[in-house]
């Protein structure tokens, strides 16, 4: 019976739960219209429990699913909820990330019952959130020149569409609208899916269920909590620059590990800056959730049980507890990678044999388009770039992949030059870009486009002074490059090119973990 699941009915408890977020990704992959989220699959899925608590997500995006988990009480608390009704949001201080990441919230309720039993939500990003920089991931300087903020607006109300809310001013693209109904599409399957499993349960043992798998992801943590070494330890790197003037920006750790809990403090991090590189909290905690359920063992669960013990401080005003109107277009991508960077750098002191050298440490962010004024129609193009991995205790690094905070696909060349004017000149790794060592560092890649007309350009990238570093011995790896014509470009830009005109971006390669042998 439910009410009492050995381990093997846990499993396939939490795998038809977690099947249900798959489901949701495959609709929404299916049925959108943009090549970021049906291409790049630059989306992730999830259930919640009635009171926000993550009850299982998919394999997505780490910094999508941990910033949902640490924010959904707060975006779905004291409203009237009925069934049939859609939630949307993207305001990075009422519990988003940034403004292209729109999520789409809907509550599960039982056929003829006003018992709401929980949620299911999706995140997507948009390359098109009706910024005046097309790519909609300008260097910026405060949320507002970022694109449309949309604070929690009901979509639907008990299954009627809201006119007022698809009137928001941004909201007349075909693309853009077409992917909004996609991401409802998604959650309506995840609904009836969900509603389906709990009438074969019941709803008290789906609850109980959801109980014991919590029970059991946090007893998981607590026995990783056990083989960490008790102590403090700190990590301190830096941000290159944000793009208006202030360079090596500093992100620092302090983590205390006692028998109970993991307390993060990321207090001592520079204040908030002037460009976009600012963090809502919970990007913070979902770079920190992302750390430490890495360590877990590959079976467990997903879900707010794995991350009862890990505690987070931050300090307000602070780059990872940024005020409003703060830019932070680039704090969901580059600062929550590098956060990665600084929380495992503290781990490699507490368990030296079990973390690996630094990835590429930034998603090398390439967004661009164009708008005629006079129509008002525009193209719109968003893709994180791939890049090396850092090598561990006991492998090398892969090349060319996307690491740790992201977790999309490249936008294949055909999707790119079919639906945009540009060509791809190179696609290739780069060689030798990762660091030497025992384990080697995995390459990066060398990615060249050519514009076929005039485009408006952003580049939101990291590591392109401060190297990935290596562990234990083992070498840093290569600073990426941006080149324009051959001319180095800085890290953060928007520019305006031509046609003829030629973008190379080189990305990092991943550290190296230990010292070399000699050669044979």
């Amino acid at each position: 019976m439910w009410f009492e699941l050995n381990s093997v009915e846990l499993k396939l408890f939490s795998s038809r739960v977690a099947a249900i977020c798959d489901e949701m990704g495959q609709v929404l992959r299916r049925t959108a219209f943009s090549p970021n989220i049906k291409d790049r699959l630059d989306f992730s899925c999830a259930i919640f429990g009635a009171q926000g608590e993550l009850y299982a997500h998919a394999a997505h995006i780490p910094v999508h699913l941990g910033s949902m988990a640490f924010a959904m009480g707060g975006i779905i608390g004291n409203r009237p909820w009925q069934a049939g009704d859609v939630l949307m949001v993207n305001d990075p201080f009422l519990g988003g990330t940034h403004l292209p990441d729109v999520t789409v919230i809907s509550p599960v309720f039982l056929s003829n019952s006003e018992s709401l039993l929980g949620f299911v939500a999706n995140r997507a990003h948009h390359a098109n959130i009706g910024c005046d920089t097309p790519g909609s991931m300008p260097v910026s300087t405060c949320l507002e020149e970022e694109g449309l903020i949309i604070s929690p607006t009901f979509l639907f109300k008990k299954g009627k569409l809201q006119q007022n809310s698809i009137a928001l001013p941004g909201l007349k693209n075909g693309v853009l609208i077409g992917d909004f109904a996609a991401q409802v599409g998604a959650n309506q399957v995840g609904v009836r899916r969900l509603q389906n499993l709990i009438e074969q349960t019941g709803s008290s043992a789906y609850l109980i269920g959801m109980q014991e798998l919590n029970d059991y992801a946090d007893r998981l943590t607590a026995n990783l909590i056990t083989s960490i070494e008790p102590g403090e330890f700190s990590f301190k790197d830096m941000l290159d620059d944000d793009g208006c003037g202030n360079k090596e920006i500093g992100l620092a750790v302090s983590m205390r590990i006692t028998p109970a809990c993991i307390e993060l403090d990321f207090s001592k991090s520079a204040d908030q800056v002037e460009g976009n590189l600012n963090c809502p909290e919970p990007v913070v905690a979902a770079a920190a959730y992302f750390c430490f359920r890495c360590l877990m063992p590959a079976e467990a669960p997903s879900c707010e049980g794995l991350f009862r013990r890990i505690k987070i401080i931050t300090r307000v005003g602070s780059l990872i507890n940024a005020r409003r109107p703060a830019a932070v277009a680039a704090g969901n991508v580059e600062t929550s990678t590098r956060l990665v960077d600084v929380v495992f750098g503290a781990l490699a002191q507490a368990m030296p044999e079990k973390i690996a050298a630094a990835s590429q440490g930034t998603m090398n962010n390439v967004a661009m388009g164009a708008i005629d004024e006079s129509s008002g129609i525009r193209w719109d193009y968003y893709e994180t770039l791939a890049g090396g991995m850092g090598g561990g205790p006991n492998f090398s690094g892969l090349d060319a992949v996307h690491t740790h905070m992201t977790n999309t696909l490249n936008t294949p060349i055909e999707s790119l030059e079919m639906h945009y004017p540009l060509r791809v000149h190179q696609y290739r790794i780069r060689p030798n870009s990762g660091g030497g060592g025992a384990q080697k560092g995995g390459n990066g890649i060398v990615r060249e486009y050519e514009f076929l007309e005039s485009t408006q350009l952003s580049l939101l990238s990291e590591r392109r002074l401060n190297n990935p570093w290596g562990l234990r011995g083992g070498s840093a790896g290569a600073c990426g490059n941006n080149l324009l014509n051959d001319k180095l470009l800085p890290s953060k830009c928007n520019l305006h090119v031509v046609a003829g005109d030629r973008l190379i971006i080189e990305t990092p390669g991943g550290g190296g973990w230990g010292a070399a042998g000699p050669e044979t």
